[in-house]
């Protein structure tokens, strides 16, 4: 009797997991180059010139626009709580396969044709989580908030942790604009916090983050935003100081130029990504 309801339940969790994978299709149609799955090899259309980047990639700039009343453009996206993923329990994480070994099996479970844009989009989720991680970086993938807490201590220490995350404020009833001229309202505030974490959502039937870090190699920044449309954010920004281990072809140096180890590179924090970092 244990044993049959062991597997109703199991057949309920996965014909959820059918509905939320489905729900999210729309998503994946509309984007199928979702250039977030791939870190280091983000298409950049024609030439570096304004006009030929991919409005998603405005989130790197330099370290020295890091001042008060820098105005430069921005992409922060907002996604539709109704259809974004959400985290699974690890108990439920834990019995799904995730490795590129059982991505057929996967495909086959939800009736997806090998070649479809959900189909890569899982593949490239997949091949981004099993990279190597370069000299001095750590990164794992999590499939549950249980498995990244665990990871994140493995590598910041059994410590407090606390969540970085930007915030985009007063969106009720406005018509936000993802890319759009912003203006640094303040000084940014530096968070003095050498290691960090930082996890960015990948495309997948339920939510997985992609986590990494450099112990010793960054900075954070809080940046509060004006918006030309009148949107105001509370910006997280990470500074990658050294980046003389980066692969050369690292979307960030196709935008802003330079080369590994030629000067650090900095980025905004995407509405739905976290940055770890230890509890004063």
């Amino acid at each position: 009797m244990a044993s049959s309801s062991s597997s109703c339940c199991t057949l309920l969790f996965h014909a959820l997991l059918l509905i939320q994978f489905c729900s999210c299709r729309e998503i994946i149609d509309k984007n199928p180059k979702n250039d977030r799955n791939e870190e280091n090899r983000i298409k950049v259309y024609g030439t570096n010139e304004v006009d030929d980047l991919d409005p998603a990639l405005r989130v790197f700039f330099d370290v020295n626009d890091l001042y008060k009343g820098k105005n430069m453009w921005i992409y922060f996206a907002i996604n539709d709580p109704s259809t974004t993923p959400r985290l699974l329990a690890r108990e439920q994480a834990d019995s799904i396969p995730f490795s590129s070994s059982n991505l057929p099996y996967l495909l086959e479970f939800l009736s997806l044709a090998g070649d479809s844009p959900q189909a890569k989009a899982m593949e490239m989720t997949l091949k981004q989580c099993e990279l190597e991680p370069t000299a001095g970086e750590v990164r794992f993938c999590a499939t549950s908030l249980e498995s990244m807490l665990d990871s994140t201590r493995r590598i910041l220490g059994e410590i407090k942790l606390k969540a970085l995350t930007t915030k985009i404020h007063d969106l009720l009833g406005s018509n936000h604009t993802a890319l759009q001229r912003y203006t640094f309202l303040k000084e940014p505030l530096e968070l003095h916090v050498h290691d960090m974490v930082a996890c960015h959502t990948m495309a997948y039937p339920y939510a997985v983050y992609y986590c990494h870090g450099q112990k010793g190699s960054n900075r954070a920044f809080e940046i509060s935003l004006g918006g030309e449309n009148g949107d105001r954010v509370d910006a997280i920004a990470v500074c990658h100081m050294n980046t003389s281990m980066w692969d050369p072809d690292h979307v960030a140096f196709r935008v802003l130029g330079g080369h590994p180890g030629s000067s650090p590179v900095c980025h905004f924090l995407p509405a739905d990504n976290i940055a770890w970092i230890p509890s004063s």
